[in-house]
C-alpha cells in the first residue's frame, strides 16, 4: 500500500486525471466487445432501460400508445414520446433527454457521459480540497487562498496538492466507481449534482446551493435530507443561534433557502408533469414510496418483504394485521428518516462540517433503506476524500474499518452466490447475513464519528 501511495505521490493530478479518463474509455470499448461475444453482459440492465426510454421518447407513436400524456402536451398536440412506455423506467425524463445521442451518435454515448461525470466529480473534489477543505486544516504557511484558481498544475513541493491528488485518486481510481459508470449506471450524474451543491454551500453561495439542491432532489429524491444540515449551517453563519434546537432553524435566511430550493424542485416537477403527466409523478416518486422489493439485497427488510410478497405465500388479503404492518414499505421510513434528519441536525453545525454531516446522513439513509444494492454505496463514498483530512485514527484503526466494511459485504455475497447461481434456498441465512451487514456498517460509522475532529 505504501508503495502505491509513493508512486501516486510522484504523479501530478493531471496524470491521475488522464489515467482515469483513459481507463474509462478502455472499459467502455471493452464493454462493446464483451457484450457482443458473451451471454453474461458487462453492461448493466439499467442502461438498456435508459436507452429504451430514450428511444420511446424520440420516436412517438399514437398507434402503439407511445405519446406524452401531460395536459400541455395533449392540449398543444406536441409530438413527443413517453419514456415511461418502457416498463421499469423510474427516473426523470431529463435523463432520457440527456441520452438522446444514444440514438443519434452511438449507443455507448451514455456510458461516456457517465464517465465524464466521474471525471468532473474528481475535478470538483480536487477544487474543494485545495481551496476549502485542506487550507482550513493546515498551517498558515501552506494554506491556499479560497479565491485562488486552484489550477491542476502546482509546485511539486506543495503538500496541499500532494494530499489532494492522493485523496482524489481514491475516487477516480476506485474500481467500484469506474466499473459502475462504465457499465452504464447513471449514479455519476447525481453525484456530480450533489458535489456541486456541496461546493456552493462551502463557498456560502446559498442561493446557488438552493437551486442545485432542488435540481438534485428532482433527479433523485434522497438529497432532500441534506437541506436540514444546510439550514443549521445557515442559521449559525448568520448568527441565529449555535444551539441546534428546531426553532433556531426558522429565520429569514433559512426561509429564503428553503423557498428557492422548493421552487426549483416543484418548477422542474411541474414542467415534467405538464409534458408527461401522471406517469412522471408515479414512476419518479410515488412508486418509491410504496415499493415492495422481495428480491435479495442488503436491506434488513428484504426477508419480511419476501415472506409477505403477494403471490409467493398467498394473497396479501390473507395476511394478519401485524403481518401487513410489518410488510408495509412505509415502516422502514421511520428509523431511516429519523436517523438521516437527526444526524443532519446533530452534525450540521459549521460550514466545514457539511461534508461529514452529509456523509453520515447518506450512510444511515442507505444502511436502513428498504432496498440497498452496491451502487447505493457510492452515494456516501463520494464524500470520503473530503472527510479523511479531519479523521483522527491510526493506520490500523483505518484498516480495521475498511476490513469490517468489506468483510460483511463479502460474507453476504458468499451466501447470495448460493441463491443466485446455485439455486439453493438460503433466504433465511441471507437475511441473517444482511443483519450482520447492518451491524458492521453501523459499527464502522460510529468509529468514523468518534474519529471526526470537530
Amino acid at each position: 500500500m505504501s508503495a502505491v501511495a509513493s508512486h501516486l505521490r510522484s504523479l501530478s493530478f493531471r496524470h491521475i486525471l488522464l489515467s482515469s479518463a483513459l481507463l474509462r474509455v478502455a472499459l467502455v470499448l471493452y464493454s462493446e466487445w464483451h457484450d457482443a461475444r458473451s451471454a453474461l453482459k458487462y453492461t448493466d440492465v439499467d442502461y438498456r432501460v435508459f436507452s429504451d426510454a430514450t428511444r420511446f421518447l424520440l420516436n412517438p407513436s399514437a398507434e402503439e400508445g407511445n405519446v406524452a400524456q401531460g395536459p400541455l402536451a395533449r392540449q398543444l398536440g406536441l409530438n413527443i414520446g413517453d419514456p415511461y412506455t418502457r416498463e421499469t423506467y423510474r427516473y426523470t425524463p431529463l435523463l432520457a433527454l440527456l441520452l438522446s445521442p444514444n440514438e443519434w451518435v452511438h449507443q455507448s454515448f451514455g456510458k461516456y457521459l457517465f464517465s465524464l461525470c466521474d471525471i468532473l466529480a474528481g475535478l470538483l473534489l480536487f477544487r474543494m480540497l485545495t481551496t476549502v477543505i485542506l487550507p482550513d486544516h493546515k498551517p498558515e504557511a501552506i494554506r491556499v487562498k479560497p479565491s485562488s484558481d486552484a489550477r491542476i498544475e502546482k509546485p511539486a513541493s506543495n503538500p496541499v496538492f500532494h494530499k489532494a491528488t492522493l485523496l482524489c485518486a481514491s475516487h477516480l481510481l476506485n474500481p467500484m466507481v469506474f466499473t459502475i459508470s462504465t457499465r452504464g449506471s447513471s449514479e455519476a450524474i447525481l453525484l456530480l449534482l450533489v458535489l456541486s451543491t456541496l461546493y456552493a454551500a462551502l463557498l456560502r453561495r446559498w442561493n446557488v446551493a438552493a437551486v442545485l439542491l432542488g435540481l438534485s432532489t428532482h433527479w433523485k429524491i434522497y438529497p432532500v435530507i441534506y437541506g436540514v444540515a444546510c439550514l443549521g449551517v445557515i442559521s449559525a453563519d448568520y448568527g441565529y443561534g449555535r444551539c441546534h434546537f428546531v426553532w433556531t432553524l426558522f429565520n429569514r435566511r433559512t426561509t429564503v433557502f428553503a423557498l428557492i430550493s422548493a421552487t426549483t424542485f416543484f418548477a422542474l416537477g411541474g414542467a415534467m408533469y405538464l409534458l408527461w403527466g401522471y406517469p412522471f409523478i408515479y414512476q419518479s416518486y410515488l412508486y418509491h414510496i410504496h415499493r415492495i422489493d422481495h428480491r435479495h439485497n442488503f436491506s434488513p427488510y428484504f426477508y419480511v418483504n419476501y415472506l409477505t410478497y403477494p403471490g409467493i405465500y398467498g394473497d396479501e388479503q390473507v395476511l394478519s394485521p401485524l403481518q401487513r404492518f410489518l410488510a408495509s414499505p412505509l415502516l422502514s421510513f421511520l428509523p431511516q428518516m429519523t436517523l438521516a434528519l437527526g444526524t443532519g441536525l446533530a452534525f450540521g453545525r459549521q460550514r466545514e462540517d457539511l461534508p461529514f454531516a452529509w456523509f453520515v446522513q447518506t450512510a444511515v439513509f442507505v444502511i436502513f433503506n428498504k432496498v440497498c444494492t452496491s451502487q447505493y454505496f457510492l452515494w456516501y463514498l463520494v464524500f470520503l476524500p473530503l472527510l479523511i483530512p479531519r479523521l483522527s485514527m491510526s493506520k490500523w484503526q483505518a484498516l480495521l474499518c475498511v476490513g469490517v466494511w468489506a468483510g460483511v459485504q463479502a460474507l453476504w455475497l458468499a451466501e447470495a452466490y448460493k441463491l443466485e447461481f446455485l439455486g439453493e434456498n438460503v433466504f433465511l441465512g441471507l437475511w441473517v447475513r444482511g443483519l450482520i451487514y447492518v451491524i458492521g456498517n453501523c459499527w464502522v460509522l460510529t468509529r468514523l464519528m468518534a474519529a471526526y475532529a470537530v
